[in-house]
């Protein structure tokens, strides 16, 4: 029940707050640079598109989801992504990167995991690469 009303409330400030149209379109150089900071930032909690998790993702409560393997997060919208990256996710271990990364790199972070099922294979190779320590 407690997660069910969780849910509720995010599902509705997401709809109220996320913008609905993508305020930038990631060229392929952009996607190069967020695939980079998806790996500095995200992969250790978020995975690559190997699936294989981290002993960080591992230890979490509750799990972070596995972004770039299977379905991911391809079926949302960037302004979706964008809202959850910038402003984090309250209890979930989620942080908020609003102050922490540009605008610019925001969009362009949300645009790659909306676009994750048909990347580029430039990008793919960046996200493919082993993670150190792993």
């Amino acid at each position: 029940m407690e997660v069910k009303l969780t849910h509720m409330a995010l599902n509705a400030k997401i709809a109220r707050d996320a913008p609905k149209i993508a305020a930038f379109q990631a060229s392929d150089a952009d996607l190069r640079n967020a695939a980079n900071l998806y790996r500095q930032h995200c992969a250790v909690c978020h995975g690559l598109p190997d699936g294989v998790k981290s002993a960080t993702q591992k230890g979490m409560y509750p799990v972070p989801p596995l972004l770039l393997h299977g379905k991911g997060v391809t079926d949302d919208p960037p302004g979706e992504s964008y809202w959850k990256v910038k402003n984090g996710i309250r209890l979930t271990g989620m942080p908020a990167f609003g102050g922490a990364v540009s605008e610019k790199d925001l969009w362009s972070i949300s645009e790659l995991l909306a676009g994750a099922d048909k990347l580029p294979g430039d990008v793919l190779s960046i996200l493919n690469q082993p993670m150190q320590g792993q």
